[in-house]
């Protein structure tokens, strides 16, 4: 029995020791950095107005109103946009569903921005991202979307397109990904201009 405890005595501290390293401080020291150093981003950068908080640059956000920009589509949770059930709709590209669902979102978008039945529509306007959470839409997604926004507001299309620009953000670290148009941010900035 005394040569089992020996033996045992060295896997438990060894246990013990690990548990503390990488269960209590190495998660203690990784937030203070991450509160220290990027304290704005470790909160998950929170937007707010007028001091309360109406959303997150990171997450998307459902607007429907005529005089907003409208996100891409989202398969998380029943209604989407839940965050608590981000997610695809894990529907393959030829299953019939999606296909039922794209083509009535391409008639859809046509129809609420006033396009031809044969106008071309950018893919993130129809098919939601892997998270269902996608806080941005492409540049030809929020083009096309102006027109729609600026009536629907009384406002010049260059004004509208000058917003376009200034919420667009390039693709990460210059290379990943491509441009997008924050939708949030935009629409923030849209309600701002209207309350002055």
């Amino acid at each position: 029995m005394r040569t089992f405890i020996r033996q045992l005595w060295p896997a438990v501290l060894i246990l013990a020791v690990f548990t503390v390293l990488t269960g209590v401080a190495y998660p203690l020291v990784a937030t203070a950095i991450g509160q220290a150093a990027f304290h704005d981003k470790a909160n998950g950068q929170l937007i707010k107005v007028d001091g309360v908080v109406v959303g997150s640059k990171l997450i998307g956000q459902n607007f429907t109103a005529p005089e907003y920009f409208h996100p891409r589509p989202s398969a998380a949770g029943v209604n989407g946009y839940d965050g608590s059930a981000s997610s695809g709709s894990n529907l393959g590209p030829l299953n019939p569903d999606f296909l039922a669902a794209v083509a009535d979102r391409v008639a859809a978008y046509r129809t609420e921005n006033g396009l031809a039945a044969d106008a071309l529509v950018p893919v993130d306007a129809v098919t939601a991202s892997g998270s269902g959470l996608d806080p941005e839409i492409s540049i030809a997604n929020a083009r096309i979307q102006a027109a729609r926004v600026a009536t629907a507001r009384g406002l010049a299309g260059t004004v509208v397109d000058a917003l376009i620009r200034t919420y667009t953000d390039g693709p990460r670290f210059g290379v990943m990904g491509e441009a997008g148009v924050n939708v949030l941010e935009l629409n923030l900035a849209l309600d701002r201009l209207a309350s002055r």
